[in-house]
């Protein structure tokens, strides 16, 4: 595929009020996978923009089913709605999709993965996520660790936005501490009972190790699990997730003493920004071929409150922090990289 043209910037906040643009009556949108927490508030970001717009929204879910994705895209289609987003299941799969769309004038925003032939996706920079949290690692083990790093990575070498987190944490954290390992580079799975299994082999065949770095929140969980379930004390010990998918992370930042960073990547902003961009595509506005949405590394047990809220089981996103956080001009590294 060709390299994305990973130009900035979010397409811009908008309000109904102040917008000249024509607004979409209706948007569907396709997800792979509906029941991960991730999408689930991808949803709400896209639900609560298409709400302040006015916009008509309706979500399906392809429940990881390529077939059944292509078929909920071309119902959509066929019932006429004004733009179309998909989440892709397969990259190889949704390429019609994108050419039918093409053929027939419809707009069509990818979120999340690349697909030949797309005009645009919105997306974060996987590296870069990767890389400022490696950062921050980095001054916390100069400052907790005795200016040590040995790094177990919950990776999923699957899929290129993964590896290019986990090669983004490693740079990021020898640009601090130049003599950081990877004690471990490890095939998690992407879930928590994979993460758990693999992250215990590991362990039990070295453990000397003192940071984790996990690809996704069931990454570093499964992980910091493992370490935990060997008896050992969490005493010089570094765990940084990355996500900011659910309540999860907030959990374990309030409750594991180890859990200090997370690499935050706002699943309602890139919603809510993907109801932007098929705003644009339907007022035939030109949109780089990827909008980037900002991610954040949060440092401390705290400061997941600076962009959230919690009551009971609801997490609350604080639109107006979020808003603020500016995405780069373009991703430092990408899969044409790899």
């Amino acid at each position: 595929m060709a390299t994305l043209l990973a130009a900035s910037a979010a397409v811009a906040v908008m309000s109904a009020s102040a917008m000249s643009a024509e607004l979409p009556k209706k948007i569907g949108y396709v997800t792979n996978y509906a029941t991960h927490e991730w999408y689930q508030n991808v949803i709400k970001g896209m639900q609560d923009r298409a709400q302040q717009l006015g916009i008509e929204f309706e979500v399906r879910d392809a429940n990881l089913d390529v077939a059944r994705e292509v078929a909920m895209a071309e119902d959509f289609m066929s019932q006429g709605v004004d733009v179309l987003i998909i989440t892709p299941v397969n990259e190889e799969g949704v390429v019609p999709l994108v050419r039918r769309a093409k053929e027939e004038g419809l707009p069509l925003v990818l979120e999340g993965n690349p697909v030949k032939g797309m005009t645009t996706m919105v997306a974060i920079c996987d590296y870069d996520t990767g890389y400022h949290a490696g950062v921050e690692a980095g001054k916390y083990a100069q400052e907790n660790l005795g200016g040590v790093a040995k790094v177990m990575n919950v990776g999923l070498p699957l899929l290129s936005a993964t590896v290019l987190r986990s090669n983004g944490f490693m740079d990021g954290l020898k640009t601090i501490i130049p003599e950081a390992t990877m004690v471990h580079d490890l095939d998690g799975g992407g879930n928590p009972d994979r993460a758990l299994e693999v992250s215990a082999a590991a362990l039990a065949q070295n453990s000397d190790i003192n940071i984790i770095y996990g690809i996704n929140d069931s990454s570093s969980q499964g992980g910091l699990q493992a370490w935990k379930a060997s008896g050992r004390s969490q005493d010089g010990l570094l765990v940084v997730g990355t996500g900011g998918e659910g309540l999860g992370f907030i959990n374990m930042m309030d409750t594991e003493p180890s859990y200090r960073i997370e690499a935050a990547m706002f699943p309602e902003k890139v919603g809510f920004t993907s109801i932007d961009a098929a705003v644009k595509l339907f007022n035939n506005e030109t949109v780089p071929e990827h909008i980037v949405s900002p991610t954040a590394p949060m440092v401390g047990k705290d400061a997941w409150k600076q962009f959230y809220s919690v009551e009971g089981t609801t997490r609350t996103i604080n639109w107006d922090s979020v808003n603020a956080l500016q995405p780069p001009d373009k991703c430092m590294k990408t899969a044409a990289d790899l």
